[in-house]
């Protein structure tokens, strides 16, 4: 029985890493409907290398600072023994480590939209070694394996752990925050605005491919969030529940704010949902769908506050979107988890606050850090020749439609 239960386990967060791995493709085609068309094979090319650099990475160096799981201890991988051994309980611990992978290489995927257009392709992917093997690890250590007592520290001087149950903080404010800092490293792209600062639009250039990116994310979301129980006995369709009712809310506030702008619908859709992965196992559905109906408005306001106020270029609003809806989803599940909000109870509105906040600021300066410190060394913007002429020729030396550009249909 005890094999057949860890067997099952291993298959169950199996399909929640498959799940949260197809979302990356999401991320490509958010991504590739939403910049320039001679942009658009580098936004493929990025998505998928800097999966592949995270996967190094967090395997020899990230996952073992945020769990201290060893894949290294020679005696006990070749024998298969011993509590720490990754070949105990079916290999549950290599088939969380896949699933916990998918989760630290959404970090270079969300930066990746936020500095489309004009980043260098070798130093991103560089960024993305040093924010996934060492830093990213960090805070997630800190909030879901009590890494230097964090969670500890909380609970004793509030009553109640930070909790984030599927990384509206952990994953995506982190993200979003990090991004922000490499968007201010790099600055707007050339054009973007006039001369006396009023913002000139850059609409998308794709928009079937941006919808199908937020299809494939809104998708692949329900394993990001119901799979994150860990184990089939303490899954729940409570979870499943909560995260469509804030999608559906989501879209909706961005439909009606954003004034039918397909846009700010398909990513209004991903706000709710990222606002909701903190408290999507202790709300009531109702909850999650005013968290839902904030988060749309929240993205719709702040992407144009941001892009058109603030001077702050950021292509695909991931500062918004993940970064400002991951703060809000952080807080409300301090809120909307509350026996008061009709929650399930066990949270604390400080240890929220102080939870959300912390890994926003350490975020943001991460970013700067390290973006700033490769800004100063090697470099991080394209050139504008390059710029001018599109990161697909100027660094993948091809576009999206080779056949057109040299009239071969």
């Amino acid at each position: 029985m005890e094999t057949l239960k860890t067997g099952t386990d291993v298959f169950f967060i199996l399909i929640g890493a498959i799940l949260v791995f197809a979302m990356h493709a999401g991320f490509a085609f958010l991504e590739v409907g939403s910049v320039r068309k001679k942009n658009q094979v580098n936004a493929l090319v990025k998505i998928i290398s800097d999966f592949a650099v995270s996967t190094i990475v967090y395997f020899f160096i990230g996952y073992q600072i945020a769990y201290g799981i060893n894949f290294f201890n020679t005696a006990e991988m070749i024998s298969g023994i011993g509590e720490s051994s990754p070949f105990t309980a079916n290999g549950y611990d290599m088939v969380k480590f896949f699933f916990l992978l998918t989760f630290a290489a959404a970090i270079p995927a969300i930066i990746s939209g936020g500095i489309a257009e004009r980043s260098r392709f070798k130093p991103q992917l560089l960024a993305t070694a040093i924010l996934v093997g060492f830093l990213y690890p960090v805070f997630e250590g800190m909030v879901w394996n009590d890494l230097m007592g964090f969670q500890d520290w909380l609970s004793a001087t509030f009553g109640h752990p930070f909790h984030d149950f599927a990384g509206s903080v952990v994953v995506h404010t982190v993200g979003g925050w990090m991004a922000l800092g490499a968007i201010v490293m790099l600055g707007a792209r050339t054009g973007r605005y006039r001369k006396d600062g009023t913002p000139l639009g850059i609409p998308p250039s794709n928009i079937p491919f941006l919808a199908l990116g937020s299809w494939i994310l809104c998708i692949g979301w329900f394993g990001f969030n119901v799979m994150s129980a860990g184990e089939v006995s303490t899954s729940s369709g409570l979870v499943a529940l909560n995260s469509l009712m804030a999608m559906a809310g989501g879209i909706l506030s961005s439909l009606y704010i954003g004034k039918q702008d397909p846009g700010f619908i398909h990513n209004g859709a991903l706000a709710g949902l990222v606002a909701v992965c903190a408290g999507s196992d202790l709300m009531h559905p109702l909850g999650a769908l005013i968290v839902g109906l904030v988060a749309g408005a929240i993205f719709v306001k702040m992407f144009t506050i941001c892009g058109n106020r603030w001077k702050i270029d950021d292509v695909l609003g991931v500062w918004p979107l993940h970064g400002i809806c991951g703060v809000w989803g952080g807080i409300s599940a301090g809120i909307f988890g509350s026996q008061t909000f009709w929650g399930l109870g066990g949270v604390s509105i400080m240890s929220q606050i102080i939870g959300t906040f912390v890994g926003a600021l350490f975020a943001f300066a991460s970013g700067l850090l390290v973006f700033g410190l490769l800004k100063i060394t090697i470099g991080i913007r394209l050139s504008k020749e390059d710029e001018y002429l599109g990161a697909d020729l100027s660094i993948h030396r091809i576009s999206a439609t080779p056949e057109e550009d040299f009239g071969l249909r």
